[in-house]
């Protein structure tokens, strides 16, 4: 048990040291020898896909999660590349005997190879002097060939077999160290490239087909045993869309938006390319003004495009990918098919050119950078916004060429099915659209931003949020052709006069208001100002002794606890705790409890009524400073200075060392 608990830990250490010191075959390769070691010496801990012949070298992540492309994986333990089993050994210890190249396409599942080389008279060759590499297709992918061509092959040995063969070999020894990503080989043939990319997954490509055994060498050089029979490449993507008639409408657009020359030229792309049906599955109005529109256009056809090219056989998980456009797709597979944000839209896969690679696909993928501020509307989990124009006939701004941003809530905010579309619903829509196209990362606390409303809103910042008057941002904003739109946690509820008018309006905060007015505090919560206030609700005064109710209609002080100088919006104390400092010079606790707002533990009832100079956040308790609840005595009342300057109150009935001091020095003061 020891033992096997050290070796796992081992094992973990070993997938990290597996750095970058080395390419990633040889990573995997090294990894797979490590998960093989307990079955003898150069054994490979192999993943099988389940129910195919497909075998992948394991490493870290592929060993824990058991599954490629979504399905689950057999381990199967085989000889190294290189190596041979013995009966009645263990592992792997013999060397594979080296011998000429002709003779070594039958040692490595290579016999289908080995026999066309023969038929093409290219035996000679391969078993001559020379140094030679030779990309060898498996038995299975020739099986793989449609009839015609292979007919079409061994019906001219002569020529057109034996040049498909030399396109298979370049005339030196190249081992997997130097087939590195982008690297270009003249093959034997015409000197025709031979493109070999090197992924870092561990997965290593010629032409897109998958290196299944690596590196087996012979005396006249190596052998390198590939999944597919590999043909040479003269066309370019541009050149590929010409002659292709599934790509009509992407021809055009290609040629409006400019990009003839680049998908011409050398370079390293993969264009995921959308057939003709793909274009007719948009809506016209949305399509015609996309054509028509040079730089949505462009940004459309970058977005179907990545810098770098991906080979189908080298997707074995999900990975996000960088477009020319800027954003990224979310390149997976699932089984045999490959995915694109999670939908299964490729229909014809690795369509090999001199410049990249094309995947065709049946779905135009439309950027949010060609989108206008409806479209963005259109993504699960911020609809509801988008129907609430539609319904109040205000549409015409979310698909104006204006620059604007919309802070759209999120569905969860709406409380309301449906809402009754009347003027002031209308005023509170038009609240949430800002002038100008913004971006989050450039809003500073207390920015002022101008509304198609006429009203403005302001900016707080917070150490873990940023906020817009009451609603708080929630998720990474989507920028469009002409609009942003920045995915708030809330409703807007912009400021609708001050603290005073507020307070005043409700009468929940009669009580309040009356002490407000009766300590002289109503001229300082009715200027400019950046006020939180904690108000008691009549409810919690009433629940006082009619001592304290007193003691809060008249003393200052108590109210100024209530009442902090700076603005801190729910939103604001959603994931930390936050001490406010009040007007009366202690702090208050603020924090969340199950998305409830509390202040020194108690749940605020209503949160974030907005004014022109504050804040204002309901509470059914009224507040005490932190000394004076620490003076409740061990019957549980509570002492206020007054008592202790009217009663006498003996030092020793009061638990806190400080209140017993100044208990101390209130009656000495009593007594001169």
């Amino acid at each position: 048990m020891k033992y096997s608990v050290v070796f796992s830990l081992s094992l973990v250490l070993v997938c990290i040291a597996l750095t970058s010191a080395i390419l990633p075959y040889k990573q995997v390769l090294q990894h797979s020898r490590i998960r093989g070691k307990q079955r003898g010496p150069n054994v490979c801990a192999m993943q099988q896909v389940a129910g195919s012949n497909k075998k992948y070298f394991t490493n870290c992540k592929q060993w824990y999660h058991r599954k490629i492309c979504g399905k689950p994986t057999i381990l199967r333990y085989e000889c190294c590349p290189g190596y041979l089993n013995v009966q009645g050994e263990k592992g792997c210890p013999v060397a594979l005997p080296i011998d000429n190249i002709y003779n070594t396409l039958g040692n490595v599942g290579s016999s289908s190879t080995q026999l066309y080389s023969k038929q093409a008279k290219l035996r000679p060759e391969i078993e001559g002097p020379g140094t030679f590499t030779m990309f060898a297709p498996s038995n299975e992918a020739w099986t793989a060939l449609p009839a015609e061509i292979i007919e079409a092959l061994v019906s001219n040995v002569n020529i057109e077999l034996l040049n498909a063969l030399h396109y298979h070999m370049v005339d030196r020894r190249i081992l997997t160290d130097e087939l590195k990503h982008g690297v270009t080989l003249p093959s034997m043939y015409q000197d025709l490239n031979i493109f070999v990319h090197h992924y870092p997954n561990g997965i290593v490509t010629v032409n897109c087909a998958r290196i299944m055994k690596a590196d087996h060498f012979a005396t006249n050089g190596v052998v390198h045993v590939i999944d597919r029979v590999i043909t040479a490449l003269t066309n370019t993507i541009q050149d590929t869309l010409e002659i292709d008639d599934n790509f009509q409408q992407l021809r055009a657009a290609v040629a409006a938006a400019g990009l003839e020359e680049m998908l011409s030229q050398e370079g390293e792309y993969t264009l995921f390319a959308p057939s003709d049906e793909a274009f007719q599955k948009i809506p016209p109005a949305t399509l015609n003004r996309i054509l028509g529109d040079p730089e949505a256009l462009k940004s459309l056809l970058n977005y179907h495009i990545l810098k770098k090219v991906q080979c189908a056989e080298a997707i074995i998980s999900g990975a996000p990918m960088e477009t020319l456009e800027g954003s990224t797709l979310e390149v997976g597979c699932s089984g045999d098919s490959l995915t694109i944000n999670g939908k299964t839209i490729i229909t014809n896969k690795d369509i090999l050119t001199t410049n990249g690679v094309i995947h065709m696909v049946d779905e135009l993928l439309i950027p949010d950078s060609a989108k206008t501020l409806l479209e963005l509307t259109h993504k699960p989990g911020v609809t509801k916004i988008g129907d609430l124009f539609t319904q109040a006939g205000l549409i015409s701004h979310l698909e104006s060429r204006e620059p604007l941003t919309l802070l759209a809530p999120q569905d969860v905010a709406f409380t309301e099915e449906s809402p009754v579309i009347n003027e002031d619903v209308r005023n509170l829509l038009l609240d949430h659209i800002v002038k100008d196209q913004l971006s989050s990362k450039y809003l500073y606390h207390g920015q002022t931003l101008d509304t198609l409303s006429g009203k403005k809103l302001r900016v707080f910042m917070y150490r873990n949020a940023l906020c817009v008057e009451n609603s708080c941002i929630a998720a990474h904003d989507r920028r469009g052709r002409y609009g942003s739109m920045m995915i708030m946690d809330k409703i807007l509820t912009p400021p609708a006069g001050t603290i005073m008018d507020i307070l005043k309006a409700d009468d929940r905060f009669s009580m309040f208001v009356g002490a407000i007015q009766t300590a002289g505090l109503t001229e300082n919560l009715n200027r400019p100002g950046a006020f939180t206030i904690f108000a008691p609700t009549n409810e919690a005064i009433l629940a006082l002794p009619s001592r304290e109710q007193n003691r809060i209609m008249g003393d200052p002080s108590l109210l100024k606890y209530h009442i902090a100088e700076q603005i801190l919006v729910s939103g604001g104390a959603a994931s930390q705790m936050v001490l406010l400092k009040t007007l009366h010079g202690a702090k208050l606790e603020i924090g969340t409890k199950r998305n409830v707002l509390n202040v020194n533990k108690t749940p605020v009832i209503d949160s974030d009524l907005m004014a022109t100079n504050g804040v204002i956040h309901a509470v059914n308790k009224v507040l005490q400073p932190i000394a004076t609840r620490q003076s409740e005595n061990r019957n549980g009342m509570e002492i206020s200075s007054e008592d202790i300057l009217r009663f006498g109150v003996s030092p020793a009935k009061i638990p806190s060392p400080r209140l017993r001091k100044v208990t101390r020095d209130a009656n000495l003061q009593k007594s001169k």
